[in-house]
């Protein structure tokens, strides 16, 4: 996730740009650049780092000009650097643009353009934008991006200036926001509103596949046929802070709703001729074979994708996994060898044990695969290879899409290993991925719906323990809705296999006491549902969390939250969506700072 600001108007756009880029910072924090049309020529400036770094970097009187765009990023390809900063321009540099968004199908647009004679300068998608309006260009610029658009693949919100066309910007929109505040002589572009609200609240949101035509006096804009479109005029009227959040009333309510989009962006640039492709992930039969075991490491919600990832694993390749809490791995003096693979889970990447616990597996010669949400952090480095998490920057403390997208990284090398390891029939491979493809839409029709997880927490938000259960899978889920509720929530709650119940922990249940029961997996639905019966009949009030056309579990609890019908394994991702909103609107309800939980940090740097 990436912002853009753009202003065209009288006044100089170079201390707008700066001053918008600030309000976006949140939305990209590993590079930062600005374009400035002097009336001329078009002057840039970018920079890898925090936007101050960019600030001490600019002179001032070489970026003067009443037209201009800025950026700030964060890496989805190519790592932080001045090179893969944004604007990016043609080979002349006639033509800049900014992008939020990944090009799917920009290894395909690059190679073609390298036929034609096109140099590339940086690693990223969206200087494929760049060279692809130049080719098309011959004198019209609306054109030229239009017969880009109809070539691209993928999301995007683009910000575009040409030499040519020094009174005009052009923008255009697909599946990333984009907004236009409307001002008197002069108009802006922005990701988001916070970076424009300073200057107007009058504002057009930009629909899907919408060309704008941005000039000092007015904005036109048009369909992807070129049709005029006419669009209401919003008026603002939330605070800067509620702005930044999209309307939301917290990042972590905004981050929930992003998860559709989260998965999407991490799957479908991995998936090509149906088939999973990990990038630099190279590892063979031959090291599955000789690996003798995988090892998971991670902390916290990371280590509970873990779980999940040990059963996946295990089930698809048939490879032996242990999952180890990163604290305790490094002090129990491992049996790790050069053989070994270790995959190391850090959303942040910077967790202190699990860097600890990365280095002491490296040096002993283990293969290191990293899961991490952010380029260039110290985990991504250290790693021998990396699978990213393209969920873009998490806000609130309690981590939501980085756990799905954790889990969807590690459902794909199961799938790859599985393949690999020659364990799974050619048909079941298929359709596995087919299902995989529709977890984003699953995952929206769970949002949809979310009318349930806040009545239960309207019920049971007074509640001095809150207790999760379920088999399988489903106890690993149950670890992960525990740790939610009792971040952000302060509530005690434990998680426990079902099974366990009657070895000492059903003693904890009394008159009232809740349960979110977990009845996902079909193989254990009825021995789920006799644990079920044995809370109730020690007074639980019982939240289950089944699947659609399970009804008979009506009859033995009070409320049913039901997730759409998808495989078995991949059940983890969409029970999610339910117990993290349910943790939230139980927060909520009780007065508590739900971004900032007490005594929590986002990155955890210390031991």
């Amino acid at each position: 996730m990436c912002g853009i600001v753009g202003y065209i108007g009288d006044r100089q756009a170079l201390p707008i740009l700066i001053d918008g880029l600030k309000k976006l910072e949140y939305r990209g924090y590993d590079s930062a650049g600005v374009a400035v049309h002097n009336g001329m020529n078009i002057n840039i400036n970018k920079a890898k780092g925090r936007l101050t770094v960019l600030e001490q970097r600019i002179n001032r009187d070489e970026l003067t000009g009443t037209l201009g765009i800025g950026h700030t990023r964060w890496a989805t390809h190519g790592e932080p650097s001045d090179i893969n900063s944004h604007p990016h321009t043609n080979q002349s540099g006639d033509i800049a643009v900014v992008h939020n968004g990944i090009i799917e199908n920009y290894m395909k647009l690059k190679s073609w353009l390298q036929r034609e004679g096109y140099a590339f300068a940086s690693e990223t998608d969206t200087e494929v934008v760049a060279h692809m309006i130049n080719y098309y260009y011959n004198g019209d610029l609306v054109e030229a991006i239009r017969n880009t658009l109809d070539r691209i693949d993928g999301s995007y919100a683009l910000g575009v200036i040409a030499k040519q066309h020094p009174d005009c910007m052009v923008v255009a929109r697909k599946d990333s926001p984009l907004v236009i505040g409307l001002g008197d002589g002069e108009n802006y572009i922005a990701s988001d509103v916070p970076a424009i609200l300073k200057y107007t609240r009058k504002v057009y949101f930009l629909d899907d596949k919408e060309i704008a035509l941005l000039y000092r006096d007015k904005v036109e804009i048009i369909n992807q046929y070129g049709e005029k479109v006419e669009k209401e005029v919003f008026e603002v009227t939330w605070d800067v802070e509620a702005a930044e959040k999209g309307g939301y009333q917290h990042f972590m309510l905004k981050e929930i709703h992003e998860e559709p989009k989260a998965l999407r962006d991490t799957l479908i640039p991995r998936i090509a001729d149906d088939r999973i492709e990990l990038g630099d992930i190279s590892v063979t039969k031959e090291q599955l074979e000789k690996a003798g075991k995988i090892v998971i490491v991670a902390c916290g919600t990371a280590y509970h994708a873990g779980v999940v990832g040990k059963y996946v694993i295990e089930k698809l390749a048939r490879i032996p996994v242990d999952v180890e809490i990163a604290s305790e791995f490094r002090y129990k003096d491992p049996l790790i060898n050069e053989n070994n693979i270790i995959i190391i889970i850090s959303q942040s990447g910077e967790t202190a044990d699990t860097l600890a616990a990365l280095r002491m597996c490296k040096k002993a010669g283990a293969r290191i695969i990293a899961i991490t949400n952010v380029v260039g952090s110290t985990v991504s480095r250290e790693a021998d290879h990396v699978l990213y998490t393209w969920a873009g920057p998490e806000i609130a403390v309690a981590s939501t899409k980085a756990y799905t997208t954790q889990l969807l990284c590690l459902y794909m090398m199961a799938l790859d290993f599985a393949d690999k390891m020659g364990r799974i029939p050619e048909e079941e491979y298929r359709q596995m991925l087919e299902e995989m493809k529709r977890l984003p839409e699953l995952t929206q029709k769970i949002l949809d719906s979310k009318q349930m997880m806040q009545k239960c927490a309207d019920e049971t938000f007074n509640a001095n323990s809150i207790f999760y259960i379920g088999r399988g899978l489903d106890y690993a889920a149950a670890m992960e809705g525990s740790l939610k509720l009792k971040e952000i929530s302060y509530i005690h709650s434990e998680a426990y296999a079902a099974g366990e119940l009657k070895h000492g922990t059903i003693a904890l249940i009394e008159e009232g006491t809740p349960v979110v029961a977990l009845a996902t997996q079909r193989n254990l639905f009825e021995k789920t549902l006799n644990n079920i019966k044995e809370v109730k009949a020690r007074g639980a009030f019982v939240i289950a969390v089944a699947v659609e056309g399970d009804t008979d579990i009506e009859r033995e609890v009070d409320r049913v939250i039901y997730i759409p019908n998808t495989y078995n394994m991949f059940t983890p991702v969409l029970m999610a969506i339910p117990l993290q909103l349910y943790a939230y609107y139980v927060a909520v309800a009780k007065g508590c700072d739900v971004d900032k939980p007490r005594n929590l940090a986002k990155s955890v740097t210390v031991e």
